[in-house]
């Protein structure tokens, strides 16, 4: 699917590759009225992520939109339960809709239960079918998926309603795009993500949504490559003695280690990378790294964590770089 999907039907002269649909204005009297409504380069990205996800996706034009959207669908009042470690876009958007939203201190005291598994930064892992039978139904479950990727996990087929994810990350893999996407198997769902996608405005470029339909082809390779080269260094790293914790789920291409002595010995690692590259993302073909305790909002991630995403470099070549940097401190 990742390969096939989202193609043009095979006629002789036809692009084998769907061609990107820069347009603003449509004919009347067909399916389509405007641009902010539909686009049929979305609808190709679409057909692939829902298909790898098991429901029907709908693109935004970033992460945070795709999480807003999910939130927004909420009454005034109502209260969401998330964990303690989340991607910080989620708790930021929550406390600034405060008191409109709530987060909540009890599962069961919620109108929406958020999972995000493994977490971010620190790689705690949640049993999403664990959390669908002990809410029985009482509120949705929405999963971000955007660490395990639909390869590493499919939370609707563990009995979420919701998944979303910034397709900036391991979707569309390469660090050129910004985008997010929702899915479910739930068609009063997908109509009221696409009624917010309109209304507030949320939409993708035609130009990203083909960027990151190129970017998803190459998923399973990636992944399989990056989440072998990490499972070698999380070993690794775990045998430094530089190193005081690694947090690393067994799986995937995400990993965090904590640098004995905290953040100053954990910024100097960083300062001597060469191959491995200090930045705020994750999920593309270059391994990246950073310490996410700097940030404002992240005080609650011990101050030495480094959160590694790792790409598709020769594991050798980041082992080295690694290695070096953490000697350099120890």
């Amino acid at each position: 699917m990742v390969v096939h999907g989202g193609r043009p039907g095979r006629a002789p002269g036809a692009p084998v590759g769907p061609p990107v649909e820069l347009t603003s204005t449509y004919h009347q009297g067909g399916p389509v009225t405007y641009g902010r409504e539909d686009n049929q380069t979305w609808r190709a990205f679409e057909e692939v992520v829902g298909a790898l996800e098991g429901g029907e996706a709908v693109s935004f034009a970033s992460g945070l939109a795709a999480v807003a959207a999910v939130l927004e669908t909420l009454p005034v009042g109502a209260k969401v339960w998330i964990p303690h470690d989340v991607y910080h876009g989620t708790r930021r958007f929550l406390a600034d809709r405060e008191p409109r939203l709530q987060v909540a201190d009890r599962m069961a005291d919620a109108q929406l239960v958020w999972v995000e598994t493994p977490s971010n930064p620190t790689m705690e892992v949640i049993d999403i079918a664990a959390v669908v039978a002990s809410v029985a139904g009482a509120a949705p479950v929405v999963v971000d998926n955007t660490f395990a990727t639909p390869l590493g996990q499919r939370p609707l087929d563990l009995g979420a309603d919701v998944v979303v994810h910034s397709a900036t990350k391991a979707l569309s893999g390469h660090s050129d795009v910004v985008l997010g996407v929702a899915v479910s198997r739930d068609p009063q769902w997908v109509e009221a993500l696409r009624r917010r996608r309109s209304l507030h405005g949320a939409v993708p470029g035609p130009f990203e949504a083909w960027l990151a339909l190129r970017g998803v082809r190459t998923l399973a390779v990636r992944f399989e490559r990056a989440s072998a080269s990490a499972a070698v260094l999380a070993a690794r790293l775990a045998e430094h003695l530089a190193v005081e914790r690694v947090r690393y789920p067994g799986w995937g291409t995400m990993l965090a280690f904590d640098v004995r002595g905290g953040a100053v010995p954990a910024d100097a690692v960083c300062e001597r990378l060469r191959v491995v590259v200090p930045g705020t993302s994750l999920g593309g073909v270059e391994t990246l790294i950073e310490r996410r305790n700097k940030w404002l909002g992240e005080e609650r991630v011990p101050p030495g964590l480094l959160r590694l995403s790792v790409g598709i470099e020769d594991v050798e070549d980041l082992w080295q770089d690694l290695s070096a940097a953490l000697t350099a401190v120890a």
